[in-house]
């Protein structure tokens, strides 16, 4: 953690983790069961303002604190098995959203969260991006004691961007106070040799056979556009983007743009890209994919019908689409 300045240091009684925690837990309790400002809680404590307002941040951040939104909508049983017969899934889980695609974006990831901490699986794999980083924000405080969680791609930005989507995998494993194996790598690399050369380094290939060992791998599908965590990242552009569209693209598992069969388009982007590939998802005992809104229509549609996924959780409108659309 970053050190304070001598004015915003916390204070000496906060010099063992128990001690920090009972203290997170009193202002915790104070400004959310008390209603009391946090000017009136740091009169109270003897604290800054701005330290009240940090140990109310951490204890969000380590669970002392769990704030939950209770959607009044709720699953689609119905729905989920005609998806499930449709497409031959282990499970489906389709939520009744409305609202914009930020507010759906909870109400699926937060339903995505409590199945995958319901199995409890020792060793997990996740890719990463805004869906993830979501899905992380909602797991339950301790949803999986001790919990190993992989990265299953590349996830480094070579530009910095606004909002950090890209340590999902320490996101999911101090959530489920576990730890995280990461692939410290680009997701995509300038050229096939490079990719090549690095895959055969021992710690990277370690790191990938982990991944393809994983039981249960838990994804976001990536649209076709500008939106793209892979554009904001820096590794394609607009004009990439268009050119994909126009051989096919639908969109992005793991980074890699696929076909509406489910299969690679831009051979020559894809040998530069490092991560599990998306017909080892196949082999997955649970393969749960993650995926949001009319841009990512497509690309679940190519996903379930090629096997990478047999856990969908999604909206409404999304799961309307593949009962009306799956045969195209």
């Amino acid at each position: 953690m970053n050190q304070a300045s001598s004015n915003d240091a916390l204070p000496a009684r906060l010099g063992t983790d128990a001690q920090r925690e009972e203290l997170m837990a009193q202002v915790a309790k104070l400004y959310y069961d008390l209603e009391k400002t946090q000017n009136d809680i740091a009169k109270e404590t003897g604290l800054t303002r701005w330290q009240v307002a940090r140990l109310l941040r951490e204890a969000r951040e380590v669970g002392i604190v769990r704030i939950e939104i209770i959607p009044r909508t709720p699953r689609l049983p119905h729905l989920e098995a005609q998806v499930q017969r449709r497409f031959n899934l282990r499970e489906a889980i389709v939520l009744a959203t409305s609202g914009d695609e930020d507010v759906q974006l909870n109400v699926v990831t937060q339903a995505a969260g409590r199945y995958l901490a319901a199995l409890q699986p020792p060793l997990v794999g996740v890719s990463w991006g805004r869906t993830m980083m979501k899905m992380a924000q909602w797991l339950p405080p301790r949803w999986n004691d001790g919990v190993h969680v992989v990265l299953l791609n590349g996830a480094i930005n070579i530009r910095n961007v606004a909002e950090q989507t890209n340590n999902v995998a320490e996101r999911f494993a101090h959530a489920g106070n576990g730890h995280a194996t990461l692939l410290p790598v680009p997701a995509m690399l300038g050229s096939e040799r490079t990719r090549e050369a690095i895959e055969q380094d021992h710690i990277i290939a370690d790191v990938l056979r982990l991944a393809e060992e994983t039981p249960v791998a838990c994804f976001s599908l990536g649209e076709l556009s500008e939106r793209s965590v892979l554009v904001e990242s820096g590794y394609v552009d607009a004009a990439i983007m268009r050119d994909l569209a126009k051989r096919g693209a639908v969109g992005d598992i793991l980074g890699r743009f696929i076909d509406e069969r489910g299969e690679i388009v831009a051979p020559e982007i894809d040998n530069r890209t490092i991560g599990l590939r998306p017909e080892k998802l196949r082999d997955k005992r649970y393969s749960i994919g993650v995926c949001v809104g009319e841009g990512k229509h497509r690309v679940a549609r190519a996903a379930v019908r090629a096997g990478y996924v047999n856990v969908l959780a999604t909206d409404e409108a999304t799961a309307n689409f593949l009962m009306e659309h799956g045969d195209e």
